[in-house]
């Protein structure tokens, strides 16, 4: 971010983005512009909220307040993945990696064959079949880490999960928590492209700006909305209207509302003239 008071052009700022449980009935994607990565911006973003709270395996959220952290398996997954990299089927068969990566696996598999279930459904379904396979794999996991050589791949995969058992093993106290972040994964990597192309922000106000429109992209394809036919409802509703102080007018401005574009933009034009 240039221009920014008191930091050299070259230093790294942050994006940060948080994305509303995946069985929300309204999806919501917010990026929050930071000039750091401290855990203190994770303090302040989420103050006020209790609950349960999906991430990848960063420090920094540990410092949050009144939150049960569940850690994400999608990165438990890479790490046995990235050994694996380069190597044909026959350097993998029966490697660790290849049977930590498939342990992984199942768990995934199983949470497909369960997403359909209600919360209740979906917890008890975990306890009975993935609950075992959960067993297996830390018995797995403290077997090998006695065999393997330290400061290795496959050693940096098994202790990044050990590290973290109990945040991985939380989600099956509740059904509607899941055991990866992907959405919020989903929602950065278009930003991540961007970033590759436009490579910078020309101060704190376009950092902001970019986050503003990040959020509202995000959050319309998390309702299933075309984004730019949504950017332009929302640029042709917002001239002129009162959503700041109307709390009505302004939840008919939510990409989740029951209103069409074509209903949206009649708000404005008013009804048809004789």
């Amino acid at each position: 971010v240039l221009r920014e008071p008191g930091r050299a052009n070259t230093t790294k700022s942050y994006m940060w983005v948080i994305a509303s449980g995946e069985r929300s009935e309204r999806p919501i994607r917010i990026f929050h512009y930071a000039p750091g990565r401290g855990g203190k911006h994770a303090k302040e973003l989420l103050d006020g909220y209790s609950g349960y709270l999906h991430t990848d395996g960063y420090a920094g959220y540990n410092g949050v307040e009144n939150i049960k952290r569940c850690q994400c398996w999608a990165h438990v997954r890479r790490g046995f993945a990235d050994c694996l990299k380069g190597k044909n089927l026959a350097e993998r068969k029966g490697t660790l990696a290849e049977k930590g990566l498939s342990y992984c696996n199942q768990l995934f598999l199983m949470e497909q064959q369960f997403k359909g279930l209600s919360a209740e459904d979906r917890k008890k379904a975990r306890l009975k079949q993935e609950k075992p396979v959960l067993e297996a794999f830390w018995a797995f996991v403290d077997e090998s880490l006695e065999a393997v050589l330290p400061k290795t791949k496959i050693f940096e995969a098994l202790g990044y999960a050990k590290n973290r058992k109990a945040d991985l093993e939380r989600y099956l106290e509740d059904g509607d928590c899941v055991i990866s972040n992907n959405p919020a994964e989903n929602s950065i990597r278009p930003f991540t492209i961007g970033r590759k192309n436009w490579e910078f922000a020309g101060s704190p106000a376009g950092a902001d700006a970019s986050a503003c429109v990040y959020s509202l992209v995000e959050t319309a394809k998390a309702n299933g909305l075309e984004p730019y036919a949504y950017l332009n409802a929302l640029l042709t509703l917002i001239p002129g209207s009162d959503y700041r102080s109307n709390r009505d007018r302004m939840e008919q401005l939510m990409p989740w509302h029951e209103f069409t574009f074509q209903g949206m933009l009649q708000l404005v034009k008013g009804p048809p003239q004789p």
